[in-house]
């Protein structure tokens, strides 16, 4: 799909859907909707008057055969209010038609910015266009996969001199969205099609691709590094693990890099501590945090953005058999702590201990890890957004700007003594799990054993990983929650100290 800026009249634009944003004061305010309203003999009006459109968020409806335009039709997209506009209210908007059959069944559409609306929501606009556009077809028979039809989507305007502005935006908007659908696409791959070593590779073939650092330890050179907290984990499955480290340099090599670090569970049964087998399925997205990651050093290559980062991504199969890992255990991790496992099916914290402690090996400004942890998320915040936990308040108010910016929701939880004693054995250095009490920040206090003299954050994304019923720019499916959020926070990086 070719997405591209023109100087041009609407009502001589020749595409086959023209797309209009307008909010609920626009059949009075805005003259290009009264214009429209005029030349349909009042139709317009009439829809308002109906309900049938009122410029609501995400709704929207279809006008063909205008008199007096060009354009087969006009889309009218609803923004809602205008005194709770924001960016995310054309992202909606603009992934709501992007469902509409009108608009899928199109060849050419355009996006007509009257007001000359900022560059910024240009980005948004692309961004919720794609991703409602996306859909998971590579598992689908020829027969079943319906074709795109759309190639060609224009921003238009009558001003060449905005339209050159929002011209970077438009790029920007496209490559964040594709980052997106990266983790997107990762994350649906099944199980049996996208074990540890597959994942490798594909992370291998994108980080040539984008001239990012690539290196893979195998089963033998973690045993070398004393991984034993990940090594566990794997030991069930005949799926041999892999540590994906990914480099990319975008600025002086001197300068300390920040480093990102994604679960990469490939599968998730629970182990010995078998999971419920209703949702089991579900559970071949448990890499979605390292997808995230895998995802975010592209998107960061291909913004250019002046900075070095380090992707670390730890990648097992979390499988029951006579090998397996079992409750009662006690593992060594490679930072020497010694761990009783209370619960197989509390792997995710097992692995970043190993891959937290890897990173000190890059001296970091700060580190972000990024998973599909607790099942105790759900009873912190459902399904709306992430918890955050960390230790430095300028990283904490980092991430929420970001969240402000790009509406992936976060809220942070305390870190008390209380959840580290909770985390404490009789038996060893740690126990794997605290029990239900508070399961989401006492996995947070567990992590943070594993941390260096570093800023530090960590993301929960268990429940916002998987959209189940389908929202504006989010389908039915893998959500790719996160990336988004990751590069809005080094696209605004300022250095962190404690």
């Amino acid at each position: 799909m070719r997405i591209s800026s023109v100087a041009s009249d609407y009502v001589r634009l020749k595409v086959d859907s023209l797309i209009m944003f307008c909010d609920e004061e626009g059949l009075k305010t805005n003259p290009i909707v009264k214009k429209l309203n005029d030349s349909l003999k009042g139709a317009l009006k009439r829809a308002f008057h109906s309900g049938e459109f009122e410029g609501k968020l995400n709704q929207s409806v279809v006008l063909h055969s205008v008199a007096g335009i060009a354009a087969a039709r006009i889309v009218l997209a609803g923004i809602g209010s205008l005194n709770k506009l924001t960016d995310d209210s054309y992202r909606q908007a603009a992934g709501t038609v992007s469902n509409l059959p009108a608009v899928k069944n199109s060849r050419s559409a355009a996006f007509f910015f009257g007001d000359g609306e900022s560059a910024g929501r240009a980005s948004a606009v692309v961004e919720g266009f794609l991703l409602g556009h996306f859909e998971m077809n590579d598992y689908k028979s020829k027969s079943d996969d319906k074709s795109d039809k759309l190639d060609s989507v224009y921003f238009v305007a009558k001003n060449k001199a905005w339209s050159h502005q929002i011209k970077d935006a438009i790029v920007r908007g496209q490559i964040v969205a594709d980052g997106v659908i990266l983790a997107r696409r990762l994350a649906a791959h099944p199980g049996n099609f996208l074990p540890p070593r597959k994942f490798a590779e594909q992370a291998k073939s994108l980080a040539r691709r984008h001239r990012l650092g690539f290196k893979a330890l195998n089963e033998t050179q973690m045993r070398a590094e004393k991984m034993g907290a990940l090594l566990a984990v794997a030991q069930g499955s005949h799926e041999a693990p892999r540590f994906v480290i990914l480099e990319y340099r975008g600025t002086k090599k001197f300068l300390d890099p920040i480093v990102l670090i994604g679960k990469g569970i490939t599968f998730d049964s629970g182990g010995i501590s078998l999971k419920p087998g209703l949702d089991m399925w579900e559970m071949k997205g448990d890499m979605q945090g390292g997808a995230i990651v895998l995802a975010a050093l592209v998107t960061s290559a291909r913004l250019n953005l002046p900075l070095n980062i380090v992707g670390l991504i730890p990648l097992a199969e979390n499988m029951p058999s006579s090998k397996a890992l079992k409750p009662g255990d006690i593992v060594k991790s490679r930072k020497g702590k010694t761990i009783e496992i209370i619960s197989t099916d509390a792997e995710g914290r097992l692995i970043l201990a190993d891959a937290l402690d890897y990173a000190n090996e890059f001296k970091p400004q700060a580190v972000v890890d990024i998973a599909t942890l607790t099942g105790a998320a759900l009873y912190v915040l459902g399904y709306a957004g992430a918890p955050i936990l960390g230790n430095n308040g300028k990283l904490m108010d980092g991430i929420r700007a970001a969240s402000e910016a790009t509406a992936e929701k976060v809220w942070e939880m305390p870190l008390w003594d209380e959840y580290r004693e909770q985390m404490k054995s009789s038996i060893a250095d740690l126990k794997n799990s605290g029990g239900k009490p508070a399961g989401t920040i006492a996995a947070a206090a567990f992590l943070e054993n594993f941390v260096g003299d570093w800023p530090w954050a960590h993301i929960d994304i268990a429940y916002v990983d998987l959209e189940k019923g389908g929202r504006p720019y989010t389908p039915k499916g893998a959500s790719g929650f996160g990336l988004r959020l990751l590069v809005e926070l080094l696209s605004g990086w300022r250095k962190l100290q404690k």
